[in-house]
């Protein structure tokens, strides 16, 4: 409570430094949900603003995926923009996160999500591979598909731009989860559209507030290439991907960096984490949000806040955000009052937990965070169903996707109930939409 109200003393009622407000409107408050693989999408990104979440991002969309037309794009939720429907209007600010391993796919890609695909996935390939024979080899190699099936290398596209075909390999293509969305929503992504128009108007924010590259994520690496976290054992590499996709990315939409402490825990790599750091505000990019383990800790053992600090107070003119261990509401203001970070990405903490945006606006205001009663954790389990619906109603059997996706959604939705491990028994074996208001009746009321 003491650090929410010198917050609010210092900046107003939001307890917000007034710059975020300024790169991204509406990010009105000192946290945030972060991107999370298989989680966040525009559902989940929807109920957390409901609740008080002030501004959220994409989960890690794969630069490679992206320029196919594929699953990656189809998650960033740039379909049919309407009114409370995943991807319109409610859905902002938002971030879109890009992640890969060659300068040229990042620019390509990060240029399509700005401008939503609006010259056509043709187009974007162009910039990425034409003037790059190799490049475009490895992607043919990787039999990498487009929607619906159709191999790039074989629509011919090689042959537009260099008058021969790149000669095909039989080797396959492997990704881990976070490249190729774990979650039944990515199954299929034929008849989702890629080219819709420029942002046009102010009242209708169709792009994304800005573009978020990842140099965090504890990714494996394909073919010895570097993605995510692995780049800060390249710090060359690193800056050469920032350059292009700030260079890319038209000059009103912030680009900002995504970053893990250093690869591991020795000399060196503490140092290509200064580099890169330092070169990110140099090019441009807006904020940088630092996740205070290392890449070989993944998500394992405790995140080093004394780190965060000790950035904090070298850089004091940089907006620097926080993110490791944020489980709950006193977590927020307990990093941001121990390390003087602008904003706190809260990641696992918010799955199921969306009251945790609440919790912090509660105490911004000088007031005691109130748990959520079992009405409104019957109100946020509906709406979350009804949006993840409207995403997946478009694909085959998208109400049996639906249900099956938000049981793990259910499973930390269900320890805020007085009888949760019952409840979460029930949840885990719903397969239908009767199914999930059948055990919402038994347990939450019937409405």
């Amino acid at each position: 409570m003491k650090i929410a109200g010198e917050l609010s003393r210092r900046h107003g009622a939001g307890g917000t430094d007034p710059r975020l407000a300024r790169i991204a409107p509406g990010f009105d408050a000192p946290f945030f949900q972060a991107g999370l693989a298989g989680y966040s999408d525009a559902a989940m990104r929807i109920i957390a603003r409901r609740h008080g979440c002030p501004f959220c991002i994409t989960e890690a969309l794969l630069d490679r995926t992206l320029l196919a037309g594929g699953r990656g794009f189809t998650k960033a939720d740039l379909g049919e923009l309407h009114d409370n429907i995943p991807g319109g209007i409610e859905d902002h600010p938002l971030s879109g996160q890009i992640m890969g391993s060659h300068p040229k796919e990042m620019a390509a890609s990060a240029l399509k999500m700005a401008e939503q695909g609006a010259r056509g996935d043709k187009a974007y390939r162009t910039l990425a591979y034409k003037d790059d024979p190799e490049l475009w080899a490895d992607v043919v190699e990787t039999h990498l598909r487009l929607p619906g099936g159709e191999q790039l290398g074989r629509s011919g596209e090689v042959a537009e731009w260099q008058g021969d075909r790149v000669e095909e390999s039989d080797s396959a293509w492997s990704c881990d989860a976070v490249d190729e969305a774990p979650d039944a929503l990515a199954a299929d992504s034929r008849g989702a559209s890629s080219t819709l128009p420029l942002r046009h108007s102010a009242t209708l924010p169709l792009s994304f507030e800005t573009i978020d590259v990842n140099l965090a994520c504890p990714v494996k690496k394909i073919k010895n290439k570097s993605r995510g976290g692995h780049w800060l054992t390249d710090p060359a590499g690193a800056m050469e991907i920032l350059e292009a996709v700030r260079e890319a990315v038209p000059a009103h939409i912030p680009c900002t960096l995504k970053i893990r402490r250093a690869f591991d825990d020795t000399p060196e790599m503490a140092s290509n984490f200064e580099k890169i750091f330092d070169a990110a505000y140099r090019i441009g990019y807006a904020w940088a949000t630092v996740h205070a383990r290392t890449v070989e800790q993944k998500y394992i053992g405790p995140s080093r806040w004394t780190f965060l600090r000790d950035l904090v107070a070298r850089h004091p003119d940089k907006i620097i955000f926080g993110s490791g261990d944020v489980w709950d509401v006193n977590d927020i203001f307990g990093m941001i009052g121990y390390t003087g970070v602008h904003a706190v990405s809260v990641a696992r903490g918010c799955i199921g937990n969306p009251w945790i945006f609440r919790q912090a606006r509660q105490m911004l205001a000088g007031n005691l965070p109130t748990a959520p009663t079992i009405p409104e954790q019957r109100s946020a389990l509906e709406d979350h169903f009804k949006l993840s619906l409207a995403v997946t109603r478009r694909f085959r059997k998208g109400e049996e996707q639906t249900s099956k996706m938000m049981r793990k959604f259910a499973i930390r939705f269900s320890v805020h109930h007085p009888r949760a491990e019952e409840v979460r028994q029930r949840m885990i074996a719903v397969r239908t939409a009767a199914e999930w208001f059948g055990v919402l009746d038994t347990y939450y009321g019937d409405k």
